[in-house]
């Protein structure tokens, strides 16, 4: 057969999928929008890595932190800067206050031009929250006049909060001063952050379980309308076309549904491009511009779909037989196998069983083989599931006239059932795998700090130590305040400036120390040593007799910075007493000195860094914004840190909300891709299911026998995707080198999940039965 005769059967396919009357038009389309959303998200996932490097490049380009022993010196060309980031309710603020010391001094990316004192520029997003009604307690906050708007080029996305201030009087190389001195914006040579292999394979492992569900969407809606597509291909054959010709046609009527696909996905995903700049997905927001694809890998799109298209359709037709007076579909359907569909699932265990217990520590993981094994094992799924529905349907038995319908529907077409709910099937096996991995890697990437927040909500780091008394005091008065307590932190050393041994210095009247640990009888000018339960253990393990010996001398040097002339002695009492560590203490594993304020060194006191802890009242709505203001007018450069039980890598918070997004989006793909696919399947048995209404069947009926048509697949594809999912979840914790646990709750509700979708789109289709089964419905032509 040559290329040519190929090529004109292929056209005269899909000259037949554009000519054939309303019914082509109508089949083509459902192809067209099946496909389409499908190619949508595909475009969407190729232009994921287009808006990491983006957001990429602008986080880089407006860094402003430096980590400098010394600080620069002064010059015409330097600017000021202290980060003043700050929440609104449960919306993160990041905010800067600048001063230039010469005419050339840098701006930061998105500005023209530095504001003046009392003068503000901010995002498009935050100067509309501003002006609106209920931002009265930020207004407040932020005292200034806006003057400008800052630029894309500023801004990780249309919605993020920023805003840059005009300040003077700020003081560079203070250790709670958070004030830096810059030259520029940017950090010129980047470390290279070390690649984490677990991440690296969580991160391929999620773009295949999120791909994959959309393949399978693909190559079943250029199925739809097989079925009368068969009984057309029988004319074909009356006027002369052998089979394979007759094959070939019907992959060129796909072809022109897929090439339409390809035309509907792009329209779709140019218009969601469109509108990305006006929502927000997990807190984050994109401009349009970032969402530029590959072009290589929209190539590769534009190939496979068409191509998938066809081979799936010559795939498909191996099973039918079209004979010159209609269609045969054998008698006696073979039996499908099981020893070839089992094959797939165990070549993708064979492909990740190497890395079985290779974690962070052993080097990365093979990117091939981790690929072509999540491949296989979720193929698996797909491979299975017909072959389960055809043993679980055939043994069906006896029922009332609803179930008695759906049943033999699924007899006689349970590979069109098992198609329908593929997608789901694949889906709810990848979300389960995927639960199992974050939640069973998770403590790797979650450091508990120990904290209770129900002892302290909020900590307001202080530019100065001398503002806790009054820091601690305004806080206390604040509407929304339950507790405040103030102390004073730097480190101990062993020697000046002590780099090895670095223990904890706490400064605070009696009573806040209180909060520290318990104190025997206590008045200013005391000190007591606490040591933390087998904290010390970690640190040097002569931890009494080399930093607390009775008087020993040791040096008091700011938490942080090595700044010379700041390491000051102090030398412990004969008499040392202990503090007991508290259970709920404010600094848990505190270990050192505790330091009533007059028994500390004059010299000592601008090592000190301020903290104030803070309680509020959840009665109190707004409690929090109050403290936020309280402290921004008594130190405007304060930092106001929530306290956290525990502290989540960033990595691993980035990877887990891109999934989740990702996770959303084909949510609503399965959703709208089975809506489709049920209303094609309705279309072919409307003149059917006519039929029966006029012959006495109840709607009622029929609309079960759709509920039934639905639940039965759904559920055979959910306890198969389960025990899939499942194993690939343990394998992935396996070769993580992590506990493998199963959250039972997590399953139960991803398999609901599912369920839910199938449910809830077999309902929508119910208003279409009842209109396809008017008595018009008997009309033909």
């Amino acid at each position: 057969m040559s290329v040519r005769q190929y090529a004109r059967d292929l056209g005269m396919g899909a000259r037949f999928a554009v000519t054939g009357g309303r019914e082509g038009w109508v089949r083509t389309t459902l192809t067209a929008v099946g496909v389409g959303m499908g190619v949508a998200l595909l475009l969407l996932t190729t232009a994921l890595p287009g808006v990491i490097s983006a957001r990429h490049k602008v986080e880089e380009a407006r860094t402003d932190y430096i980590f400098a022993v010394h600080p620069r010196p002064k010059g015409d060309d330097t600017l000021l800067l202290a980060a003043t980031d700050t929440w609104w309710r449960a919306k993160p603020i990041r905010g800067r206050l600048l001063e230039p010391e010469g005419p050339k001094a840098p701006m930061p990316p998105g500005i023209d031009r530095l504001p003046a004192k009392g003068e503000m520029l901010v995002s498009p997003e935050l100067g509309r929250l501003l002006a609106s009604g209920d931002a009265k307690l930020l207004r407040e906050r932020l005292p200034y006049r806006i003057t400008g708007t800052i630029g894309a080029k500023g801004l990780l996305g249309p919605r993020e909060l920023v805003y840059f201030a005009g300040a003077e009087g700020l003081t560079p190389g203070t250790p709670g001063a958070r004030v830096e001195r810059l030259r520029s914006f940017g950090d010129p040579q980047p470390d290279p952050e070390q690649a984490d292999p677990v991440l690296l394979m969580m991160m391929l492992v999620v773009f295949v379980v999120l791909l994959m569900p959309v393949a399978v969407f693909i190559a079943a809606s250029v199925r739809f309308g097989g079925e009368r597509r068969d009984r057309r291909l029988a004319a074909l054959r009356l006027v002369g076309a052998d089979s394979r010709s007759t094959r070939r046609i019907a992959a060129g009527e796909a072809l022109a549904g897929s090439l339409l696909g390809l035309a509907v996905g792009t329209g779709l995903f140019l218009a969601g491009r469109q509108a990305a700049g006006s929502v927000t997905i997990m807190g984050e927001s994109f401009y349009p511009a970032y969402l530029d694809p590959s072009p290589l890998l929209v190539l590769l799109v534009a190939l496979a779909v068409p191509a998938c298209a066809v081979l799936v359709t010559l795939l498909a037709m191996r099973g039918v037989v079209v004979e010159p007076l209609g269609v045969v579909r054998t008698a006696v359907p073979a039996r499908r196998r099981l020893w070839w569909r089992l094959l797939v699932p165990l070549a993708g265990l064979g492909a990740l069983y190497p890395m079985i217990g290779q974690g962070n520590s052993n080097g990365d993981f093979n990117q091939y083989l981790v690929v072509a094994g999540v491949l296989m094992l979720l193929i698996g799924v797909t491979a299975l599931l017909p072959w389960l529905m055809e043993r679980a349907v055939a043994r069906l038995g006896s029922g009332p006239l609803s179930w008695q319908l759906a049943v033999r529907r699924l007899q006689l077409s349970s590979g069109t059932a098992a198609r329908t709910v593929n997608g789901v099937a694949v889906a709810v096996a990848g979300a389960i795998a995927l639960q199992m991995l974050f939640a069973g890697v998770q403590s790797q990437y979650v450091r508990d700090t120990g904290r209770d927040p129900s002892r302290a909500e909020l900590e307001i780091d202080l530019s100065d130590h001398t503002r806790v008394g009054p820091a601690a005091a305004a806080v206390a008065r604040t509407q929304g305040v339950r507790a405040s307590v103030g102390l004073a932190t730097a480190s101990l050393g062993a020697k000046p400036r002590d780099g090895d041994i670095a223990y904890d210095l706490v400064v605070g009247d009696c009573a806040s120390l209180r909060k520290v640990g318990h104190l025997p009888s206590c008045r200013d000018g005391d000190i007591f040593a606490i040591e933390g339960p087998e904290s010390h253990t970690s640190f040097d393990p002569s931890y009494r007799d080399t930093l607390l010996r009775p008087g020993k001398e040791s040096y008091i040097d700011p938490p942080y910075a090595d700044i010379p002339g700041l390491a000051v002695p102090i030398t412990i009492p004969e008499h040392l007493r202990w503090a007991t560590p508290r259970k709920d203490s404010l600094m848990p594993g505190a270990i050192g000195l505790l330091v009533t304020p007059s028994a500390l060194p004059k010299a000592a006191e601008p090592a000190l860094l301020g903290v104030v802890h803070v309680r509020t009242d959840p009665a109190v709505p707004e409690a929090r914004d109050q403290v936020r203001n309280t402290a921004a007018r008594v130190d405007p450069v304060s930092d106001i840190l929530a306290v956290t039980p525990t502290e989540t890598s960033a990595r691993y918070t980035s990877l887990r909300t891109g999934m989740l997004i990702g996770a959303s989006c084909v949510l609503v793909l399965i959703g709208a891709s089975l809506l489709v696919s049920q209303l094609e399947q309705l279309r072919e048995r409307r003149r059917l299911l006519s039929a029966l209404v006029a012959f006495g069947t109840r709607r009622r009926t029929l609309g079960l026998s759709v509920l039934w048509q639905s639940a039965l697949p759904i559920t055979l594809g959910l306890l198969l995707a389960a025990v899939v999912g499942l194993t690939l979840g343990a394998v992935l914790l396996r070769m993580s080198a992590a506990k493998v646990t199963v959250v039972w709750s997590d399953v139960l509700a991803l398999t609901g999940v599912g369920a839910g979708v199938v449910l809830a789109v077999t309902l929508l289709t119910l208003p279409p039965l009842l209109r396809m089964t008017r008595p018009d419905g008997l009309r033909t032509e």
